[in-house]
């Protein structure tokens, strides 16, 4: 299933012990409500605290013979409304929405100025020089070691990442950068987002060369961050 949510009040997507509010939590409480059964579910991305997602994807198993349609009818009447289920497909018994993903899409959107929807994206204090921010990203294309641009993880001892694109552009009033890779370890985009900003591009080459960055370096606000879409075959 394909899903779309508003990050601000959630702690993430993945789901944690005790009372804490996640997408994946919200997501398996209405599922086993309706299927009458406990369902786990599979995202394809791991979003942040405050992060939001225009395509992330999930997937689980069932012994329920309900149709998608009525199924994804009866999740959105009962999700809260900053969650909804864009769509929903049967697949096959081997599919996994994070281990069968060929790549992950993330933009990244900031405002001119502060503005009431303020949780969706980032402001810049000056106008930023779209030349020489695509030139330092430019350096991230290709397949190098990101451990430099993440918070360590135990499920990522692997830090390699291939970047299939990173660009920076106008969209009317705002400013995004688009970023597409195999995968991406724990706040990596943020990270990233944050280092170009501050970087020449030959601080991006050396960060990437040995793997490490000014420990200064603090992750972007995760307002302007969004998933947006899944790759598969």
């Amino acid at each position: 299933m394909t899903i779309e949510y508003d990050g601000a009040g959630f702690s993430g997507w993945q789901k944690q012990p005790g009372e804490v509010r996640t997408v994946q939590g919200e997501i398996e409480g209405v599922l086993a409500r309706v299927l009458r059964e406990p369902v786990v579910v599979h995202g394809a991305g791991r979003t942040d605290a405050g992060v939001h997602a225009r395509g992330q994807v999930a997937s689980f198993t069932t012994s329920s013979g309900i149709c998608v349609a009525k199924l994804s009818h009866a999740l959105n009447g009962l999700l809260p409304q900053t969650v909804r289920i864009r769509g929903m497909n049967d697949v096959p018994g081997d599919f996994h929405a994070r281990f069968s993903a060929l790549g992950r899409e993330y933009r990244y959107f900031f405002a001119p100025e502060p503005t009431a929807f303020g949780r969706y994206a980032a402001c810049f204090r000056n106008s930023p020089d779209l030349e020489l921010l695509n030139r330092c990203s430019s350096e991230l294309v290709g397949t190098h070691d990101f451990r430099a641009f993440c918070r360590e993880s135990r499920d990522s001892p692997n830090a390699v990442c291939t970047v299939y694109g990173a660009s920076w552009s106008r969209s009317g009033e705002q400013i995004v950068f688009r970023i597409s890779a195999n995968r991406f370890l724990r706040t990596m985009v943020r990270f990233l987002v944050s280092a170009i900003l501050e970087a020449r591009r030959g601080d991006m080459t050396q960060a990437l060369e040995k793997g490490m960055f000014p420990s200064a370096l603090v992750p972007a606000d995760p307002s302007g961050l969004f998933l947006w879409r899944v790759y598969y075959p």
